[in-house]
């Protein structure tokens, strides 16, 4: 494999992907589990919201350069237009590209869901808020990811229409508890987040990048940690006791452990390349515990 090829893949950041994967695989297993499930929609609505998440990583990269976010002293992993590997006109074009791929891959999504005129409009304004918030997170003249507000964008997006919205789509009776596991699967991907904002708090601080550990530092940071995994198990539990059928139902809780193991590390890894592992192990986790959570209402 090239090293220019090697250099895009590290761009895309796949080990972020897993969230994507969780969020849309929880919402097709929770359509299954209610007998209204659809490959069609199931593969268009990954392939929309992997193409989003990789725009989401390529526009970080550029953006955090531009904006100096990741600089000579930030202790995270060496990015690629920060290097010199991808120059900024490049790393344009592939952002281009993405954003067709995109909104190309979510309209046809919404063409195979059968929606009405209204709710047709409805998602393709969502789809559009949603290729807009992927670009300006760190782009733009004031990127709302440097004010704090990436934590509730990762919540909405990966949680509420991430879950909720892709369980819409296979255009079975709606039902207010959804919001429950999406909201658990949100707050895990929004932990995702913080971990990856607590490694680079202080690089942060030198940039101007109000996250959430720089606003109320690193000991609150954690303490946010915790809640983010407790929050998260106890709205999936909430969702198994008002839809009980087993008690296979609580499969999800064998991830418990891992988010234990996770939660333990944020408290005590204090340097960037010790904590940098548990990014990439809360993403793991996050997808077993969706699946997991997924698979067991088929019961």
């Amino acid at each position: 494999m090239s090293t220019k090829v090697k250099s895009w893949i590290a761009a895309m950041r796949l080990r972020t992907l897993p969230l994507t994967i969780a969020c849309i695989a929880l919402g097709a297993l929770l359509a299954a589990s209610r007998s209204f499930f659809s490959w069609s929609i199931f593969l268009l609505s990954l392939s929309t919201a992997l193409f989003l998440q990789i725009l989401s990583n390529l526009a970080n990269d550029y953006g955090d350069t531009v904006h100096g976010a990741d600089h000579e002293d930030r202790e995270g992993p060496l990015r690629e237009v920060q290097s010199g590997k991808i120059s900024l006109s490049q790393m344009r074009v592939a952002m281009a590209i993405f954003v067709a791929l995109s909104l190309i891959s979510g309209i046809v999504l919404l063409q195979s869901a059968r929606l009405s005129s209204q709710t047709y409009l409805v998602f393709l304004g969502l789809g559009l808020i949603a290729i807009f918030a992927a670009v300006l997170y760190t782009n733009g003249k004031l990127p709302y990811g440097y004010i704090g507000l990436g934590d509730l964008s990762v919540f909405m997006f990966f949680g509420l229409l991430g879950v909720a919205g892709s369980y819409f789509l296979y255009h079975g009776p709606w039902s207010w508890d959804i919001l429950l596991p999406a909201s658990s699967c949100g707050l895990l991907s929004v932990a995702v987040l913080n971990i990856n904002n607590i490694r680079d708090i202080e690089s942060d601080k030198k940039a101007g990048k109000f996250s959430i550990p720089v606003r109320i530092g690193r000991s609150k940071a954690v303490l946010y940690h915790y809640s983010l995994l407790l929050l998260a198990l106890i709205l999936a539990v909430v969702f198994v006791i008002l839809n009980y059928q087993s008690p296979l139902q609580f499969l999800f809780l064998l991830t418990a452990p891992l988010l234990f193991i996770n939660a333990r590390a944020v408290r005590l890894q204090s340097l960037a390349l010790k904590l940098d592992p548990y990014l990439k192990q809360m993403a793991i986790t996050t997808l077993l515990f969706c699946l997991l959570f997924g698979i067991s209402m088929l019961f």
